[in-house]
């Protein structure tokens, strides 16, 4: 989009009109002002943003390989060497504690009564 001459007259001529030429110095200084406002405003931000960041600081991670801990309750029956018993027991226990709770929830949405 180039603008040649004959645009920017017009351009011109529209402002002049619009604003007259009294009130055109008023205008541009304010729009300098007003710019002048901005770019101060985006330079202090940008001087928050690098003020604001911390150096980056790593710290060692250490690993460890831990045992898994031996199964407390039912589970403690099972074979220590049969992992897929252990997972399975586990599976029951879990299910067991999702329908007890589902079934003390319904309890409780029975007894408040229709809302």
């Amino acid at each position: 989009m180039n603008l040649g001459a004959p645009e920017i007259v017009l351009i011109i001529i529209a402002v002049l009109l619009l604003f007259g030429y009294k009130k055109l110095p008023d205008a541009s200084r304010s729009i300098g002002r007003s710019l002048r406002i901005f770019k101060g405003e985006m330079k202090g931000m940008k001087d928050d943003d690098v003020r604001a960041k911390d150096p980056a600081t790593t710290t060692p991670v250490r690993a460890e390989v831990v045992p898994p801990p031996a199964p407390a309750g039912p589970a403690a029956g099972t074979a220590s060497g049969d992992l897929s018993a252990q997972l399975i027991e586990e599976a029951r226990l879990a299910e067991a504690r999702a329908a007890a709770l589902r079934a003390r929830a319904d309890q409780e949405r029975i007894s408040e009564g229709p809302r």
